[in-house]
């Protein structure tokens, strides 16, 4: 058959991200004998007119759209994202009778909603590699399932685990936008955190897999695509078994050193495993901090402290390592004290930049769904969750919070509230032509500033001997 991936997704904050899952499921569809047409929503500047054209070009026998995210989750900003795919499966709609089939973590989030909202035929929920060829396969002999949402337990691991069929077209997009491919090296996640989606989306067991296939595809993304950086799009990269040391032994040993980043914990490291990681190209770190007191972290179902963050930003700037931490404000038990007490904790932050939410985007799924019916935060009658709900702590009023966070954070330069608030800086830079996270460069520009108001006060003052000794009278 002949099938039209589309990638659904308008997210370009902090950077943009290429859509590895829709060409995860390219190659599962490839090497199963289809042809395969891909095309990026967001490499097309979001141009319904481009769909229809690809459609009309190609002539697809089934249309197949991957959602990333549902929204933006930022109570300061919301950007809705199934209107988008709506308007797509519209556009499909007008140009060709092919069954549309959805997938995707946004959509595996709340499946029968948004398949209900945007009007698909079909959606696959979960991992899709298997699944999307079983259905393709009986779809092609004219056989279609019973049920909308097919169901796709996480069970894939080591080989079976696909490498993205990357498209050179795209990737000719997210080079001139910062130059970042993103690369999978394991699924699940063992962590019981409230608010997060991972466990539900692939599951709670770490799945690696194998080290050397991942090298393969750096390689691929490098001297194939020219790709100057990595991004390792794991829920959490450090995980505690050290299954991540593995890869990296394997990349030491096949002397890869080309820059690469990704999503750690703040806990479980130490000067060895860093020094290691630094020594294959680790650059900058994107840390899951979350909650900036200890009572508030725990709140989170966290299994460290504000101690272990210090600890950890200390450590990767000894490696020369730039870090990034994500927190989040209104967490369950969060008080006005544990507000000012965790603004006072980022202030200790100074060399790392500080990305910062109100409020925390309720998923359905996840522990969270139930401290907030406990707390009044939504009823029992909201289920889909599909319009943007978010938690902030009945002790909070939501006025003072974003007023108190806005005045004590705006100052500081190295911190961004909302956390879009540097956007227009990165797609500057990206314009520019910089490659990378592009927040390392803005902790460059401040570490510039701070040096050079060092030198100015510890310069001698131009004055007369007269004037001079006045002063010092």
């Amino acid at each position: 058959m002949k099938i039209l991936l589309i990638s659904a997704n308008l997210a370009k904050s902090p950077h943009p991200v290429y859509p590895l899952g829709m060409s995860i499921i390219a190659n599962a569809l490839e090497s199963s004998g289809h042809h395969v047409i891909q095309f990026d929503f967001l490499q097309h500047d979001t141009s319904l007119p481009d769909v229809a054209a690809a459609v009309q070009q190609h002539k697809p026998d089934l249309v197949g759209i991957s959602l990333r995210n549902i929204d933006s989750c930022n109570a300061l900003n919301e950007r809705k994202y199934v209107d988008g795919v709506r308007q797509i499966i519209e556009v499909v709609r007008r140009e060709s009778s092919a069954p549309v089939v959805l997938g995707g973590s946004g959509f595996s989030i709340m499946p029968e909603t948004v398949l209900d909202t945007v009007g698909a035929d079909y959606g696959i929920v979960g991992e899709g590699e298997r699944a999307i060829v079983d259905f393709v396969e009986k779809a092609s002999r004219g056989e279609f399932p019973k049920e909308r949402c097919l169901r796709a337990e996480p069970g894939l691991q080591g080989r079976e685990i696909l490498s993205a069929r990357y498209d050179a077209d795209i990737m000719s997009f997210y080079r001139k936008n910062g130059n970042i491919a993103g690369l999978q090296t394991k699924r699940g996640c063992t962590h019981k955190c409230v608010y997060c989606s991972y466990p539900v989306l692939e599951g709670p067991r770490i799945r690696p897999r194998d080290p050397a296939l991942v090298v393969d595809d750096i390689r691929t993304l490098t001297e194939k695509h020219g790709a100057s950086h990595i991004f390792f799009t794991d829920s959490v990269f450090n995980d505690d078994a050290g299954r991540y040391l593995e890869l990296v032994h394997e990349m030491r040993r096949q002397e890869i050193k080309t820059p690469w980043l990704a999503f750690f914990k703040p806990d479980g490291l130490n000067d060895e495993n860093v020094a290691l990681m630094r020594e294959t190209g680790l650059c900058a770190a994107e840390i899951g901090s979350d909650a900036a007191s200890d009572a508030a972290l725990k709140g989170l179902g966290k299994g460290f402290c504000f101690k272990d963050v210090l600890e950890c930003t200390e450590l990767l700037g000894r490696h020369g390592i730039a870090a990034a931490h994500y927190f989040m404000f209104g967490c369950p038990g969060e008080t006005p004290e544990l507000v000012l007490e965790g603004i006072e904790n980022i202030k200790q932050l100074e060399k790392a930049a500080v990305f910062v939410f109100m409020g925390i985007r309720i998923l359905p799924g996840t522990a969270l769904v139930k401290i907030a019916r406990r707390d009044g935060l939504i009823s029992d009658d909201d289920k889909d969750l599909l319009e943007p709900a978010y938690y902030i702590s009945p002790a909070l009023d939501r006025k003072w919070l974003e007023q108190t966070l806005t005045e004590a954070l705006g100052p500081l330069d190295n911190c961004a509230f909302p956390p879009d608030a540097v956007d227009h800086k990165l797609d500057y830079l990206h314009r520019l032509g910089y490659e990378g996270p592009l927040w390392d460069l803005l902790l460059k520009e401040r570490e510039r500033k701070l040096k050079r108001r060092s030198r100015l006060k510890l310069s001698p003052k131009t004055t007369s001997p007269t004037q001079r000794t006045k002063a010092h009278d």
